[in-house]
């Protein structure tokens, strides 16, 4: 755990360079705009260590799969969001010395990420090794209000005459580095130079998705223009290089504005076309005047999304830094992208989408943007139907039977280990249950008809044929599973797995009666596409009222799956803290010994049907497996801290918000060099909305059970419910609700 970012309610800041925790801080101060984003680079170059991350929605390629041994059914590549061509390359040569704080004595730095503005601000002094100290200040947006639009103001000064070479470049040299086989993805199409203007395409291999881009840099010293003498292309890196000689104590102006777009968006063969003019549109427009557009945008997003927390300074920026990363990775414009665990942070996980998306990201986003944003989270699993039908097929299902991926960027499976690939199918749970907490909290219930029936439908097939019937328990079971819970791989009777089957298929069956009584022409297209039979029905209901739960008598609990007491029962405070995290400092055959439990199993079906058990229920298994949760998954302590709300246990509940909410601020997990927790940054907000303020949605109507945590003296946030936005407001004098 690190704590070196201090403490502010709307900036994340860092003072002073520590070349340690560089990776880290390039993941924290990451920005984005839901088209495109990038890690907190430095614009000048930089020989320690970093990953460069420059990241544009929905472009991948599917990497080779490199897998040990092969098996029937592995997918044969690893989609991957791409590290895309750099635009923010402003390479400052001082008396023929590169400017590299790697190499420099660095005496003043500080980095703030301006969360309310959606500003990067960087400031530094460094004496370089030929003696000359530089001062620069730096800041930079992806631009909310123009989502192809990113721009930089880069200021600096130097302590003594010198000769001064700028080379602004756009840089499509770049890897990724989490490349199976060291491949490089990217072809050079074309490139240009100007003495102000660079443009790059580059299209990737195998998909061939394009992207372009364009960039314009002005360079002022003394109120006048410079240009540059040298322009340089390559078929992958375009420049320009601007030399001058600068007085001591002479400030130099830089603006940069770059374009970038991609083939998603635009016919290849007008990327070019569409990169000038969408620049000749921003040219004349001044940073200040771009800037302030952004930050406008932002203030309308704040508007509908900020939680305000009063007392705890700590508490407010975690969660702001959470919410604006959610607003950074995603905002809903376009049906065809989805969230990643890393968002525009990181390649940790390939960008790809996980169930993280409908089990944690899709209630932030029904509560605080439009109606539409949600929805389209659930219309792209929708348009991947026949693909996870295809999934299931390559398994040996049959008849319409759908499996969605662990892992995809177009519908097709693509994670490669066999415990997740084959056995974690309770994923295919979490999206039917996200169509019913849709349903729930928008009311709209014709989603099912034009879209969610069919996805219900495809799931039950699904289940029906992967349970069968066991003579010695004489109920259904389902075989060589993997929950939730990653530490325990190859099990029976998962028993969140099993209880989502058997809703799945109960919901589907409702709701094939309801579109069937209220969209009649709906329902007659259904049929004919799926060729559903009556019969299928009555056997989803067999299943489901016959499905096999294991429990515990002695301890009055559901087993997390079948022969779970066999292992020793020892709990988490009781390991040695030099053997935490175990996935760290043990064997995978002693962790999946052990009976620990990386993230919440039985327990997150405790959170999806909370309504189904009674308060003495939820506290025996809180108390069972609570003690036995490691919480080595992001994922985890959020479902914990609502739990513990509910029971009344205030300060796990708080206990576990921290933890979730500063999760990558304070480098938890010491894993956020890789990127940040972008989706369990979702289980934060749920943690204050769900824990904390207790909001549920009842018969159609918003109901609270709130409690304050001892050390806040309030707090507040606004949530879209049926058309309305609702300010809530929980005080030491209760809560009140507006609007």
């Amino acid at each position: 755990m690190k704590n070196y970012i201090k403490h502010h309610p709307w900036h994340i800041i860092e003072e002073g360079f520590d070349t340690q925790v560089n990776r880290v801080s390039e993941s924290i101060f990451s920005i984005g705009n839901g088209k495109f984003g990038q890690r907190a680079n430095f614009e000048e170059k930089y020989s320690g260590d970093t990953l460069e991350g420059n990241y544009v929605a929905g472009v991948y390629y599917p990497d080779k799969t490199r897998v040990g041994w092969w098996k029937n059914g592995y997918p044969e590549y690893f989609a991957k969001v791409l590290n895309a061509p750099n635009w923010i390359g402003l390479n400052i040569t001082v008396d023929d010395e590169e400017l590299d704080l790697a190499l420099c004595e660095v005496s003043t730095f500080n980095r703030t990420l301006d969360m309310q503005k959606g500003l990067l601000h960087r400031s530094f002094t460094a004496k370089m090794q030929n003696g000359i100290t530089i001062t620069a200040d730096i800041t930079r947006f992806c631009s909310l209000s123009k989502s192809n639009l990113g721009a930089i103001s880069y200021s600096f000064s130097l302590d003594k005459d010198a000769t001064v070479s700028i080379e602004s470049s756009i840089d499509g040299t770049i890897v990724n580095a989490d490349s199976n086989y060291d491949e490089k993805f990217w072809i050079g199409v074309n490139t240009m130079a100007t003495k102000e203007t660079a443009l790059l395409i580059a299209k990737t291999k195998k998909t061939d998705f394009y992207v372009g881009v364009t960039t314009d840099t002005q360079i002022v010293t003394n109120g006048e223009q410079l240009h540059a003498e040298n322009a340089e292309t390559s078929k992958k890196y375009a420049s320009s290089t601007t030399a001058f000689k600068l007085k001591k104590d002479t400030v130099v102006g830089i603006e940069k504005k770059a374009i970038i777009i991609s083939s998603l968006d635009y016919e290849k063969e007008n990327i070019q076309t569409v990169l000038e003019t969408e620049m000749a549109s921003v040219k004349h427009a001044s940073f200040e005047t771009l800037k302030a557009n952004h930050e406008f945008t932002w203030a309308a997003k704040w508007e509908e999304s900020d939680i305000v927390i009063h007392g705890d300074i700590s508490a407010q920026q975690a969660i702001r830094f959470n919410i604006f990363q959610l607003n950074c990775t995603y905002t809903g414009e376009d049906e065809r992208l989805n969230i990643g665990p890393k968002g525009f942070t990181g390649e940790k996980y390939g960008g790809s989408t996980y169930w993280d998306t409908e089990a944690y990201c899709l209630p932030f986003y029904q509560a605080t943007a439009d109606p539409e944003v949600a929805r389209n989270l659930l219309i792209y699993r929708y348009k991947h139907l026949d693909r996870a039908i295809e999934n299931a097929g390559k398994l040996g299902f049959t008849d319409g039977a759908a499996l969605y991926p662990m892992v995809t960027m177009n519908g097709e499976e693509c994670h490669n280990e066999w415990e997740i690939t084959f056995e974690e199918i309770h994923r295919n749970g979490a999206i039917a249950y996200a169509i019913y907490d849709y349903i729930n909290y928008t009311a709209d219930k014709k989603y099912l008809a034009e879209y969610g029936l069919e996805v219900l439908m495809g799931i039950s097939r699904f289940w029906a044929q992967r349970v069968n019937w066991s003579e010695n328990q004489q109920k259904y079971v389902m075989l060589g599973v993997t929950g939730p819970n990653e530490f325990e791989n190859n099990v029976n009777n998962n028993w969140y797995t099993n209880k989502l089957a058997a809703w799945c298929m109960d919901y589907c069956r409702e709701s094939i009666a309801w579109v069937e009584q209220n969209y009649p022409a709906e329902y007659a297209r259904i049929l004919a596409k799926t060729k559903y039979n009556e019969k299928e029905a009555i056997k989803w209901a067999e299943i489901s009222a016959n499905m096999y739960y294991p429990y515990s008598e002695k301890h009055q609990v559901f087993l997390q799956q079948d022969g779970f007491l066999d292992k020793e029962l020892i709990p988490v405070k009781d390991l040695p803290e030099s053997q935490r995290p175990i996935v760290e400092h043990w064997s995978w055959d002693r962790i999946l010994r052990s009976c620990y439990i990386k993230q919440a199993d039985t327990l997150q079906g405790f959170y999806f049907f909370e309504d189904e058990y009674t308060d003495e229920e939820h506290k025996r298994h809180y108390d069972f497996y609570e003690p036995l949760t490691v919480h080595e998954s992001s994922l985890s302590p959020c479902v914990h801290s609502i739990l513990a709300a509910k029971l009344g246990d205030e300060k796990r509940a708080y206990e576990f918000y921290l933890r979730t909410a500063r999760l990558d601020l304070d480098d938890y997990n010491n894993d956020t060099r890789d990127g940040l927790h972008i989706t369990s940054m979702a289980g934060t907000w749920l943690s204050i909305v769900k824990g904390f303020a207790g909001m549920r949605v009842k018969n159609g109507e918003l109901t609270f059970k709130p409690f304050l945590p001892e050390n806040w003296d309030g707090f507040s946030f606004k949530i879209r419910f049926n058309g309305d936005v609702k300010n809530v407001s929980v005080t030491k004098q209760g809560i009140e609700i507006q609007g």
